[in-house]
């Protein structure tokens, strides 16, 4: 008991680390069902799971480095963007935000979209159970790829064949169809400026930041590792509210 005790207050000590250095709040808000995200989308949000809940897809070391780092700066950069840009959070959604995006800066492009990617990147995973889609999510992914199977390899694909750094996507379409694909450095695909469109459903983080310090060079392990990391609950329920 004493020793989980000490790994949660080291957790939530470390949290706070992470809030100071993005001069962000991080109170816990509720999620608005289906979104993934709180009432106030713009600031970065704790993680849903202890650092080394993912393990052992995901080592400890890299989910602190990629949220206290990576994604901290995302959210901190966006902040000093959206003051400099003078746009009003209260009169607009971050998804409204992106899909309107070649009207701003190069920085807010960059960290609007890093931000919200990793948002919903880390309600797009839980502690490896080996889950599997189900209800309308399964049948709209068969409707859409032929099977399960027929779907992961075409999402590991997009993945893998992501030259350089980027996001690999399930996306719902304009048309309502499910479709995979992928997007540069830390566009996503409600953006203006993507070549895919569309609601993402479930994304993936192909940077190295999100894998080098386990798996090297071997971005092909890391993503079939991480399937066995997905959230398919909340990815269903996020699938549906859409």
């Amino acid at each position: 008991m004493e020793n989980k005790q000490h790994s949660r207050r080291d957790f939530i000590a470390n949290t706070g680390k992470a809030a100071l250095a993005a001069g962000l709040s991080l109170t816990v808000l509720p999620s608005i069902a289906g979104t993934g995200f709180a009432p106030n989308p713009f600031v970065q949000q704790p993680l849903p799971y202890d650092y080394k809940a993912l393990e052992p897809v995901i080592d400890a070391m890299t989910m602190e480095i990629h949220y206290t780092k990576h994604a901290a700066t995302y959210a901190k950069n966006l902040a000093d963007a959206l003051v400099a840009e003078k746009v009003d959070t209260n009169a607009t959604s971050l998804e409204n935000l992106l899909r309107g995006v070649s009207k701003y800066s190069a920085k807010m492009r960059n960290n609007a979209g890093g931000h919200y990617n990793h948002e919903l990147f880390w309600q797009c995973m839980s502690a490896p159970t080996n889950q599997q889609p189900q209800g309308k999510l399964a049948a709209a992914i068969a409707q859409s790829f032929g099977s399960i199977e027929a779907f992961k390899t075409q999402f590991t694909d997009a993945g893998k064949n992501r030259f350089g750094s980027g996001w690999a996507w399930l996306v719902l379409n304009a048309d309502k169809k499910l479709v995979v694909g992928s997007t540069p450095n830390q566009d996503n695909p409600l953006m203006d400026l993507s070549e895919l469109k569309g609601t993402p459903v479930l994304g993936l983080d192909v940077w190295e930041h999100a894998y080098y310090l386990k798996y090297q060079n071997k971005r092909p392990d890391y993503i079939n590792a991480w399937w066995n990391a997905v959230n398919w609950r909340f990815v269903e329920t996020r699938f549906e509210s859409l």
